[in-house]
């Protein structure tokens, strides 16, 4: 079928972020359409980069494998199902493509998952030449390895561990950074600390095969729903990705410091573990029908040991310990939008709806039929998490939107201390916790009263903060959330259109929320928003109106049906951190919704 014109306006300029992500769930990297590795943290999603050109052409390494003539056509695509990339190029000299991928499969009792970054090159036609550059860089571009030859691989020396390029390509010519021509298949495999054991064609091609197989596998496995099923698969095989499988911690994207909108700074670490954000990515991988990820989470939990804490972080390291501390870094920035920030000062702030969304992460641990240890599983979590709901109810906080400076009695907050009460409430009847049970339901009475505290006669909607008329798009999810099931659906509706008429600027895309806040005012649509309007709507039966504003921003999304945070409708290009965990949940839910709604008489 072709584009309309339309369509075609919109992907000739988004021209932003032509990447592709792959991983392993230990690393990521993401890889544009020149072939070069612009993003690779190692050992771990947090660490320095030893590429980083996204943030810096010139201190930032590369990792390119191109045409020797640099007037070529690109193209890319993910191996089917798989989170396996091929970048295709074609000249007046020929045709040939470069594979990448992380090797991840089973392996005994769990998965292999290495730190090597695979890349193969194929002839497809013609009599192609290519040039590879391999330069990694140390400590954020800082370092700049020592380069030896050895019998079959390039080693680069002074990083903190020994990184290694074994190849049946000429060393020679790699590290002379002179072209040649294509004529076998070459094998690339970049190395962390230990180098590659065993011949590197057998090794290369078996953890392909077996990549594949568990990646297809692991789709097969998905529960799907019957429509849009080829954007929830990238979107579920994207959010997989963003797992730290070591501990279980799920980061917000993998990238730091790309700007939510040009020239304004706000530009942040996302490689850490938000608690809300991750209720979000396995409240989308439960409705897929994977759980491991939520018990691996699970655990994750427990070691912030919470009975011996006044409060929790919103946000920890990858390895449960307190996030870092926002530094600086001398970095020409994405675009040249700077400053480049490593670490996050959110980690400092006060975010009290954490406590009732991990409540929600957990919650099918103790109630789905699908889990057959779900009777078994301790509840001492969960009366810790209803403790801190009921000592923090009624105290102001910095909010969702991490307001630097500025606390209120945040309508969202208030949100979730009554959804992870009515979570805990019904967890406790179910496990006959007569305790827990009593507590949970005078925790969801407060939270109540404390959220029709903040309902507006004159704008016939719930606002942002108690004493606040400014209205906020996250407070969409009270529709969806159930806040509205007891009370009349006109109430529902004129909640959602009094936010839609103040947010929306333009069909289907949202700001969070209109006033100003420290950097100025918003002017980039957040993508999630608009995907809990589509809900909202869906919800509400709003089919048609849903449908086609769910076509429009699926606009968004870039050539392999990634999403980034932000989207600016006047350059109709990306921005912020990419790709981003938010955005991909609220496509899955949104084509969830609507396929249950697809069974409602009324939508077939």
């Amino acid at each position: 079928m072709e584009s309309s014109s339309e369509e075609k306006h919109y992907q000739n300029n988004i021209n932003q972020y032509k990447l592709g992500i792959i991983g392993n769930c230990h690393f990521s990297a993401l890889v544009d359409l020149n072939a070069n590795i612009k993003w690779l943290c190692w050992p771990r999603f947090d660490s320095g980069f030893i590429f980083g050109s996204l943030l810096d052409e010139k201190k930032g390494g590369h990792f390119s494998i191109n045409p020797a003539l640099q007037d070529f056509v690109s193209q890319q695509s993910y191996i089917e199902n798989t989170n396996i990339l091929v970048t295709k190029f074609e000249n007046q000299e020929g045709v040939f493509e470069v594979t990448d991928f992380a090797p991840r499969f089973s392996i005994d009792e769990g998965f292999h998952k290495p730190l090597m970054l695979f890349r193969k090159v194929r002839k497809i036609a013609g009599h192609p030449r290519i040039k590879v550059q391999c330069r990694p860089v140390g400590d954020y571009g800082k370092i700049k390895p020592e380069v030896y030859i050895d019998s079959h691989h390039i080693r680069y020396s002074g990083l903190t561990e020994p990184v290694r390029l074994t190849t049946n390509a000429s060393l020679t010519l790699i590290q002379q950074e002179n072209d040649f021509f294509l004529n076998e298949d070459l094998y690339f495999v970049l190395s962390w600390g230990l180098h590659l054991e065993g011949p590197l064609i057998h090794t290369f091609d078996n953890f392909l095969i077996k990549t594949k197989e568990y990646w297809q596998t692991w789709v097969r496995h998905c529960t799907l729903p019957k429509v849009f099923q080829k954007e929830v698969i990238r979107s579920a095989l994207t959010l997989k990705l963003h797992q730290f499988e070591d501990t279980g911690a799920i980061i917000a994207s993998c990238t730091t410091s790309l700007p939510e909108i040009e020239r304004e700074g706000r530009n942040w670490d996302y490689r850490f573990c938000w608690l809300r954000d991750t209720y979000y990515t396995l409240s989308a991988l439960n409705s897929l029908g994977h759980f491991e990820e939520m018990e691996k989470f699970a655990h994750f939990i427990e070691n912030l040991n919470m009975g011996s804490l006044d409060s929790l972080q919103p946000v920890y390291g990858i390895d449960g310990q307190t996030c870092r501390e926002e530094v600086e870094l001398d970095l020409d920035g994405y675009r040249n939008n700077k400053p480049v920030r490593i670490g996050n000062n959110a980690g400092t702030q006060v975010q009290h709806d954490a406590y009732g969304q991990i409540v929600m992460a957990l919650f099918n641990l103790y109630t789905d039929q699908r889990l057959l240890k779900k009777e078994t599983y301790p509840t001492r979590s969960l009366h810790f998490l209803l403790g801190y709901i009921e000592k923090k109810i009624e105290q102001p906080d910095n909010g969702l939107w991490e307001f630097r400076g500025h606390k209120s009695m945040h309508s969202y907050s208030a949100l979730f201390h009554w959804v992870g009460s009515a979570a805990c409430q019904k967890i406790a009847i179910l496990r006959n916790d007569q305790v827990l049970e009593m507590k949970a339901q005078m925790c969801k009475i407060r939270a109540f009263d404390l959220l029709e505290k903040s309902y507006s006669l004159n704008k016939k909607a719930y606002t942002q903060a108690i004493g606040s008329e400014d209205l906020d798009a996250s407070l969409l999810q009270m529709i969806t959330l159930g806040y509205f099931h007891d009370q009349p659906k006109q109430k529902a509706i004129e909640h959602l259109r009094a936010i839609q008429k103040d947010l929306e600027i333009s069909p289907g895309f949202l700001l969070r929320y209109k006033h100003t806040d420290d950097f100025g005012l918003q002017k980039s649509a957040f993508l999630v928003c608009s995907f809990w309007y589509i809900e909202a709507l869906i919800y509400l039966d709003f089919y048609d109106e849903a449908i086609s504003l769910f076509k429009n921003v699926l606009k968004a999304q870039n050539h392999l049906g990634l999403m980034s945070e932000d989207f600016d409708i006047h350059s109709l290009s990306q921005w912020g951190n990419f790709p981003q965990t938010y955005s991909h949940v609220g496509l899955i839910n949104c084509a969830f919704a609507f396929d249950k709604a697809l069974k409602k008489p009324a939508f077939l």
